[in-house]
């Protein structure tokens, strides 16, 4: 997978897959919901606090690349957007679990990955989370990064 991403349109991204997946009753998101969930303090790392421009800024870059879409409609009193990330890209669930803790958290260990992508993609094993971690760690140009081990450790973590 060869693509790169921003801080904030990861941020975006990986919010939109969390309410799609969490609370599809409000989703798409208009902009103000999506500044909350993008700047929520709980499950964030870090924690960051984007100004509405810069959202609507980066979804134009991110509808540009095939990654978001803006909805219009005589139902909507303002515009709500969606993501199509996992769509162009073609991911499975646990390919969108693994990325979205990831863009959400920063660097994680397997377990942790796997129980806090649980809302998204219910693991059945950390082999499973480990292969879908190397599929995105090969490569040129790897999409997620393992880290050296911290002092005291027992576990790498990934980003």
């Amino acid at each position: 997978m060869n693509f790169q991403l921003s801080d904030i349109e990861a941020r975006i991204i990986a919010a939109l897959i969390e309410k799609e997946k969490t609370t599809p009753e409000y989703y798409p998101m208009s902009l103000n919901a999506l500044k909350n969930a993008c700047n929520q303090k709980s499950n964030r790392n870090p924690v960051v606090n984007y100004e509405e421009n810069e959202i609507e800024e980066t979804l134009e870059k991110l509808r540009d690349k095939k990654f978001a879409m803006r909805r219009t409609g005589d139902d909507m009193r303002v515009p709500k957007y969606r993501q199509t990330f996992t769509e162009t890209l073609n991911l499975s669930d646990k390919d969108t679990a693994v990325l979205t803790v990831l863009m959400l958290r920063g660097a994680q260990t397997l377990g942790e990955i796997k129980s806090r992508g649980s809302r998204l993609f219910e693991f059945p094993s950390i082999e499973e989370v480990d292969g879908t971690i190397t599929k995105f760690s090969s490569g040129d140009d790897p999409f997620v990064k393992k880290l050296p081990r911290l002092p005291g450790t027992k576990e790498s973590r990934y980003v």
